[in-house]
């Protein structure tokens, strides 16, 4: 069963299912962007329920865990992810993640492989090449009012909370961690995927150029396929349908 035989699993704070599909056939791990939470992804969970069985991650330092202290290393987040998911490998799995959460879900895949258990598929969205980065990058150590107005314009973040100052200042911490892990994170040459690896971006994304994004095809001895959408960093929020419409196909 796909590298493990373990189907006991412990209650988890990082761990969220919000529409359990025990039979089915593959398990989708979904990874937020940096300042996401894991209820960004409900939408996918309730449709492809229940084809696939979504569980997305919970960073610390959002919503329910708001007031646990921000893993603002990719490496170090990786490990413990890893350890949460690690139980819930009972069946095939494929990994999915948006900007952070994309170089986040390569560490992951990473871990997963070396200990056994190749993904069906890793969706790389709206990110660069773990191996591409770009020295100019110091958003995480902006004043609060730059950081703000970088959230405002990267179009990610629910409107409710941008329309509510005192609240998107609460937000800030968990934000600034986890654009201090995505700058800060540094790739280290070791064995490639396995996976095939499945690359979506906008078009039109001032974090990710065309060719940042192929860089993904490094990375794999499996197959790379790439898909842009018109749009931005956040283009899947326009592009909902047809992204969750790729990645059933793929599933299947």
């Amino acid at each position: 069963m796909n590298g493990t035989t373990t189907t006991v699993r412990a209650p988890s704070a990082w761990l969220r299912r919000f529409h359990p599909a025990e039979e089915a056939p593959v398990r989708l791990f979904c990874f937020p962007h940096a300042g996401g939470s894991a209820s960004y992804y409900f939408p996918v969970s309730r449709a492809l329920s229940p084809r696939a069985d979504v569980v997305a991650v919970q960073y610390p330092g959002r919503q329910d865990r708001r007031h646990e202290a921000v893993v603002d290393d990719v490496r170090t987040l990786a490990d413990r992810v890893f350890a949460e998911l690690r139980p819930w490998c009972d069946r095939p799995v494929a990994l999915f993640g948006h900007s952070l959460g994309a170089t986040l879900a390569f560490e992951v895949a990473l871990r997963l492989e070396a200990a056994g258990v190749t993904p069906a598929a890793l969706f790389a969205s709206g990110r660069r090449a773990p191996s591409l980065h770009r020295e100019d990058e110091r958003v995480h150590l902006a004043p609060d009012e730059r950081l703000l107005a970088t959230i405002k314009r990267m179009s990610g973040t629910d409107p409710a909370v941008l329309a509510d100052d005192e609240l998107l200042r609460a937000v800030l911490p968990a934000i600034r961690g986890d654009y201090k892990a995505a700058e800060t994170y540094r790739y280290l040459p070791g064995p490639d995927l396995a996976c095939p690896v499945v690359v979506l971006n906008g078009e039109s994304d001032p974090e990710v150029t065309e060719q940042e994004a192929l860089g993904w095809a490094a990375h794999t001895k499996g197959p790379c396929s790439f898909r842009s959408f018109t749009g931005g960093h956040f283009y899947l929020n326009q592009h909902a349908s047809e992204v969750i419409e790729l990645v059933r196909q793929q599933l299947a």
